[in-house]
């Protein structure tokens, strides 16, 4: 029973990371689960791991890297479950119909996963500098930040710390160990050495990297 809660795929809730160098090339096993679950973790994924991979090409940083593999190969083992439970779920030419559009949606979300890992192929690339500095242009961008623990933010929640009005930084996703919450919502509570994915300015993420690390006691 505690095995089925770690693993129900609800926004906000912590979800594993896969350890991908190891379980790149395991063998993959189906595990039981609703396809709302499945559909709402692929559309988190979808929507963080292009950030994650711009952002890791941006600031030349394999760490962030990492976390995009993490998620690809998540996404994989997602799209596989789904087709397995498409097939085990179609009785008839009717059943097949309407699975066959979750099947497109699957499919799209694992071509997105899947350019966001050719994205961070660039960091191989002898000219990643140049495209570094058109990203930099950007009004928005994407900044990884760990909370210190010393800092006022631990133990305390996002929307009490009222850190998007005070910085005009959101918070789009927290690293806790081997655990990702996506798209954190106001009552998430902060741990220290949390790493936080968040989107903003560049003001905004110098007033934030103060505050979780412990050198500001309050965000004004």
């Amino acid at each position: 029973m505690k095995r089925k809660k770690e693993k129900k795929n609800i926004l906000g809730r912590l979800q594993r990371t896969p350890l991908w160098k190891k379980e790149e090339f395991s063998e993959i096993e189906y595990e039981p689960t609703t396809v709302k679950d499945l559909m709402t973790e692929m559309k988190n994924i979808s929507e963080l791991i292009i950030d994650l991979a711009y952002c890791a090409v941006l600031f030349d940083n394999n760490e962030i890297a990492e976390e995009v593999k993490y998620l690809e190969v998540r996404m994989d083992k997602l799209n596989y479950d789904i087709r397995i439970m498409a097939m085990m779920a179609a009785r008839t030419k009717e059943d097949a119909e309407q699975l066959a559009g979750i099947l497109q949606v699957a499919q799209a979300a694992e071509k997105i996963s899947n350019t966001a890992g050719d994205i961070v192929l660039l960091l191989k690339d002898k000219n990643r500098p140049i495209l570094s500095r058109i990203l930099n242009k950007a009004d928005e961008k994407i900044f990884r930040i760990k909370i210190s623990s010393n800092s006022e933010a631990c133990k305390r929640k996002i929307g009490e710390l009222k850190i998007e009005s005070e910085t005009g930084m959101r918070i789009i996703a927290i690293r806790r160990n081997d655990f990702w919450i996506y798209n954190p919502q106001s009552n998430a509570i902060l741990k220290a050495n949390d790493w936080l994915i968040a989107r903003g300015s560049d003001e905004g993420y110098t007033d934030l990297d103060k505050f979780l690390k412990g050198k500001l006691k309050v965000l004004e």
